[in-house]
């Protein structure tokens, strides 16, 4: 998606379609901005209240496209601004390749990520459907008289875009497309893509037995698609230690011996969408070209119920030395995670972000709008909050705490894989921080935000905007 700002709707904008954001306060004033004939008497005919979402289509204008919509703010929010935007979009998207919204009436601290929400709704998926989208929206103009946003906050903003959408489609591809050997050919593939930006290497199972990650091979040895180990540098000329992102890509979990319900087991195809949004992430770095020093990690496997699945009760040892009683096989996530957060220690990491499709008690805790933010660490925990803050991709600290701990405790092993009903994601966090006290770490558990479900199920390509935040902010900080 191309985007633009202009100060007014006369300065160079060819839009074939125009949106105006209107309030109650600033109808009479848009109308004579824009020479809008008998505005009073149309609004007073149809009722038209400057509503949230209400719409009033504007005809017979001379100074106006023949497409020209008020579209009502209301006591807009934040939240009220990915609506506003798919409203927009939805309207557009099969009609027009280019469109022009005025977003004058909007505070200019929320231009961004209005601008961000335009893209994200910019999105379909019909790569399996006979019958396309036929989507032909290219454009969109922004009009402001007066706006924060700069020509380099909208490239970047594009980047996001097109790394988020990255990110999505991976996580809407069925798991008999997308298997970690498919994971691993798309990240070859973003390294021919940008080879002077990218490094990619490939581990497979033999690799990973010779480093000793028994606790990833539990997981997917029990599939006929053989786990990956993927990692892909970003900028490794930078004199900088990195910032290294760890994505769980479990490309289909059954649960594996502890099998899930059938009744949604579909969208288990999503349980790798944290593998997916690192991908997307490194793409979105490479269209932008930040400079920074980024590492991302990608443990790809699929769990399966099989003759060579594991069982529950198993121990097997982890790549740290750490022994590991798998009471539940369906919380399989972890153990591929922590053989990965014990391999990227090779890169001597700044710090060590994960993320992941982790919990169901991430769900009930959070739902679908925060993502939980595990870290010990409080500056790492504000900044990554202050990403979501400006990104819109919000986050919402939970504990990580030794009190914890206990939980975990195994009578035959160092370390049981789950720690009871209790506070389950504190206690899948609290395992992976056993791997990662050798530097700073934050854990993401999206498995609440990653997709929705329902009639608009689908992949989000959250967190891509907030961890391109985050990266943006400490280019800045650090550059």
């Amino acid at each position: 998606m191309k985007l633009t700002i202009h100060p007014t709707y006369q300065d160079n904008v060819t839009a074939a379609a125009l949106f105006i954001l209107v309030d109650a306060n600033t109808l009479r004033t848009t109308a004579d901005h824009y020479k809008i004939k008998n505005l009073d008497s149309i609004t007073q005919a149809v009722q038209f209240k400057s509503g949230f979402n209400e719409s009033l289509s504007l005809t017979a204008q001379d100074n106006l496209p023949a497409f020209s919509q008020l579209i009502g703010l209301g006591s807009s929010s934040e939240l009220q601004l990915a609506k506003l935007a798919q409203t927009i979009v939805k309207t557009a998207q099969k009609k027009f390749s280019s469109i022009a919204v005025d977003l004058s009436v909007l505070p200019q601290e929320l231009h961004y990520i209005f601008a961000l929400s335009l893209t994200q709704a910019a999105y379909g998926f019909d790569e399996f459907k006979t019958k396309k989208n036929e989507f032909v929206l290219e454009q969109i103009q922004l009009i402001a008289t007066q706006s924060p946003l700069t020509a380099h906050q909208l490239k970047f903003i594009e980047a996001v875009h097109t790394g988020q959408n990255f990110a999505r489609d991976l996580g809407n591809r069925p798991g008999n497309i997308c298997f970690p050997e498919y994971l691993a050919d798309q990240a070859l593939a973003l390294a021919e893509e940008f080879p002077d930006l990218l490094k990619v290497t490939v581990l497979n199972e033999q690799h990973m037995a010779d480093l000793g990650m028994g606790a990833f091979l539990a997981v997917s040895k029990g599939s006929e698609r053989p786990g990956r180990m993927i990692t892909l540098e970003y900028k490794a000329n930078l004199e900088q230690a990195p910032i290294v992102l760890v994505g769980k890509g479990i490309t289909f979990d059954t649960g594996g011996i502890s099998l899930k319900p059938g009744a949604g087991m579909d969208e288990m195809k999503f349980d790798m969408c944290g593998a997916a949004s690192v991908l997307g992430t490194v793409r979105a770095l490479c269209e932008s070209r930040l400079p920074i020093h980024v590492v991302a990690a990608i443990a790809a496997a699929e769990n399966m119920p099989s003759g060579k699945a594991t069982r529950p009760g198993d121990i097997v040892t982890t790549m740290s030395g750490q022994t590991v009683e798998i009471l539940n096989t369906d919380a399989e996530g972890r153990l591929v995670l922590c053989d990965a957060l014990t391999y990227i220690q090779r890169f001597n990491p700044a710090l060590v972000i994960d993320v992941a499709t982790l919990t169901g008690a991430c769900v009930i805790a959070l739902g679908s709008v925060l993502t939980g933010l595990f870290t010990p660490d409080d500056e790492l925990a504000q900044e990554l909050t202050q990403a979501g803050q400006q990104s819109f991709d919000r986050v919402w600290r939970m504990p990580v705490i030794d009190d914890y701990q206990e939980q975990l405790d195994s009578p035959f092993a160092d370390i049981g894989n789950i720690g009871g009903p209790k506070a389950g994601s504190v206690t899948a966090a609290c395992f992976l921080q056993r791997f990662t006290r050798d530097y700073r770490w934050a854990h993401l558990d999206i498995a609440g935000t990653a997709w929705n479900s329902g009639t608009h199920k689908g992949a989000t390509g959250r967190p891509v905007p907030l961890l391109m935040q985050f990266l943006a902010n400490r280019a800045e900080q650090h550059g």
